[in-house]
């Protein structure tokens, strides 16, 4: 019975659960494996485009429309509560998809935990970048350039080398809330979008006025290529960079090493199709005979995962 589903829905015989796949179609039982289809790269990487534009369309609108209309009109308040707000909606709208990272660094620290597979990590900064780049170029082409508007440069008076630690600090928090809300230890699910967001409002009030409060070298190099402003570039590319890899470190310290299902799966998406007619995420019945179905989580015949996440 099970080889015959498997020609009706073009599957390779012998694939063990295959006929969870629901037509082909990505599901949350068998998101760890759907991931490393190929098939369903584009939809990740537009996600990450998408969600990425949208981040940097708050960050650097903010400056530049404010610049646009003489300098009052987005107090310094909401110019840095704007972003946390937009990452929060767009966790909680395309999180399922791509896992959100919005952010190299962010990428880079989950594939060192081991929830992120290397291989994907080249195209997702790509599309980040490109979110970034995009965004810009839209800001531009409506409201003009105004200076340095919308770049992240230290502050008066700061110099370069303290706003790279500035961010390395700021970055290291980040991290560690977006690696801690994704993992088993915590397991708050969409949750997690208030967490990071809250920490992106905090501080950016209290350290923008050092370093522009960025944490993430897209939102700070995408606009720069635009520009044409390269001031304090590497400060925004070092500070984050060493801050995502002392958040995996913490990581490590506090939950042990990474790769757990819940890890992974908030890193890497289900790609979101629980709500399709028979789809199989969190809360729907589940077929008889696997490991969901069981409560234990595993594949049927693997040995459970160690509980380090």
């Amino acid at each position: 019975m099970s080889s015959n589903l498997a020609r009706e829905r073009n599957l390779p015989p012998g694939r063990p659960g295959s006929g969870l796949g629901s037509l082909g179609r990505p599901n949350s039982i068998v998101a760890q494996f759907n991931f490393w289809d190929d098939r369903y790269e584009g939809r990740r990487l537009f996600a990450e485009v998408l969600g990425t534009f949208f981040l940097v369309l708050a960050a650097v609108g903010g400056g530049m429309v404010n610049a646009r209309f003489g300098g009052h009109a987005i107090p310094a308040t909401a110019q840095v509560v704007a972003p946390a707000l937009m990452v929060m909606a767009a966790i909680l709208f395309m999180g399922t998809v791509s896992g959100a990272h919005l952010n190299p660094v962010v990428s880079a620290a989950f594939a060192l935990r081991g929830d992120f597979p290397w291989k994907r990590v080249p195209a997702y900064v790509v599309a980040q970048f490109t979110g970034a780049v995009l965004a810009t170029l839209l800001l531009w082409a409506l409201i003009g350039r105004h200076g340095s508007a919308g770049l992240t440069l230290p502050g008066h008076g700061i110099p370069v080398p303290v706003a790279m630690v500035w961010e390395m600090v700021l970055t290291t928090g980040l991290v560690s809330v977006i690696l801690g809300t994704s993992s088993g230890a915590q397991q708050v699910g969409a949750f997690a979008a208030i967490g990071v967001g809250s920490y992106i409002a905090l501080a950016g009030l209290w350290g923008a006025p050092v370093s522009g409060a960025s944490m993430n070298p897209a939102r700070s190099l995408g606009p720069a290529l635009v520009l044409g402003d390269w001031t304090a570039w590497w400060a925004y590319l070092a500070g984050p960079a060493a801050g995502g890899v002392l958040a995996a470190g913490i990581a490590q310290i506090l939950r042990g090493r990474g790769g757990g299902s819940h890890g992974r799966q908030a890193a890497q998406g289900t790609l979101g199709t629980a709500w399709l007619p028979g789809g199989r995420g969190p809360g729907a019945a589940r077929a008889p005979g696997t490991a969901e179905a069981s409560g234990s989580g595993e594949r049927p015949g693997t040995s459970p995962e160690p509980k380090t996440r």
